[in-house]
């Protein structure tokens, strides 16, 4: 059985639903199939696309001091384009792991049991 991270969201008909990584994923790859996507969505792809998100989320902090990046959650719109790129970061990760069968829950949880013995308090 896989883990899964759950959470309450709206459905577009305003009804209260769980969400979960497997949830997601099955939407993302869906989303894919209807358009013809998934041939592009090889690993080298789909890692490429990662970073160009992730580098998309370090360029609105880049040039903020500490003070300015902890605030950067006021600002509506900074906020939104925030959660838009961690949104597109998490999409393209989620669909790596799916494409070479990486359970992301087990691989973080498995990641944090070696942290804990390679840095011990």
């Amino acid at each position: 059985m896989r883990p899964t991270a759950r959470a309450a969201s709206t459905t577009p008909a305003g009804r209260s639903a769980p969400l979960d990584v497997a949830g997601l994923q099955r939407r993302l790859a869906e989303f894919a199939a209807a358009r013809n996507w998934e041939p592009y969505h090889t690993p080298k792809n789909l890692v490429a696309a990662l970073s160009v998100e992730a580098s998309e989320l370090v360029e609105i902090f880049q040039w903020l001091t500490p003070e300015e990046s902890a605030r950067v959650m006021e600002d509506p719109d900074t906020a939104h384009r925030v959660g838009d790129e961690v949104a597109d970061v998490l999409a393209y990760l989620l669909q790596l792991c799916e494409v070479l069968g990486i359970d992301p829950l087990a691989a973080l949880d498995a990641k944090i049991d070696r942290n804990e013995h390679r840095f011990p308090v």
